[in-house]
């Protein structure tokens, strides 16, 4: 960043939520750039969310399911939404029985962060879970879910495969570089 524009905070002139839905917000902000001009940026706020790595018997445990939005079938790692008061671990665990039918004896963070900081308020958490225990699943009811595993050493591979998805990747390759996987 130059010098010259270090200490400018791009002042908020306003702040509009243009519409809502059950579980996000988008809108604008009018925004002072450092170069005294104004610009509307775009948002969608979503709640905070949780991605598990869960590992049984030398595999990861996946789902499938089909995603609306992009209209594919998609291999993903187990996720969902933070609920409030939940930690990302609180949130993981539950998510994994939920969705899994497997009860984690240890989950631990891997690493929060934002996510599409260009076009998005909403952050995520990747937590990584073993020891699991088969339990009754409870899925939401838009839940249309088939459990899988995945080998370890297969499960990049099998991640990056079309459609890829951001979550899922970046958990298989945090828990590997953390040297878990």
């Amino acid at each position: 960043m130059t010098e010259e524009h270090a200490g400018h905070d791009w002042p908020i002139l306003e702040s509009r939520a243009e519409y809502q839905t059950g579980w996000y917000e988008g809108g604008y902000d009018l925004v002072e750039q450092p170069d005294g001009t104004e610009k509307k940026y775009y948002w969608a706020a979503l709640p905070p969310a949780v991605v598990v790595v869960p590992i049984v018997d030398g595999e990861i445990v996946m789902v499938e399911q089909y995603r609306p939005a992009i209209r594919e079938h998609c291999l993903e790692l187990p996720a969902g939404i933070v609920e409030d008061g939940e930690s990302y671990t609180e949130a993981g665990a539950r998510e994994l029985r939920e969705e899994t039918g497997f009860d984690p004896a240890g989950v631990s963070l891997l690493e929060d962060f934002w996510v599409a900081t260009g076009a998005m308020r909403h952050q995520r958490g990747i937590v990584f879970a073993e020891g699991l225990e088969p339990v009754e699943t409870d899925l939401d009811d838009n839940e249309f879910l088939e459990v899988t595993t995945v080998p370890i050493e297969n499960a990049l591979d099998r991640a990056r495969a079309d459609p890829a998805n951001d979550a899922t990747i970046e958990g298989i390759l945090l828990a590997r570089e953390d040297g878990l996987l």
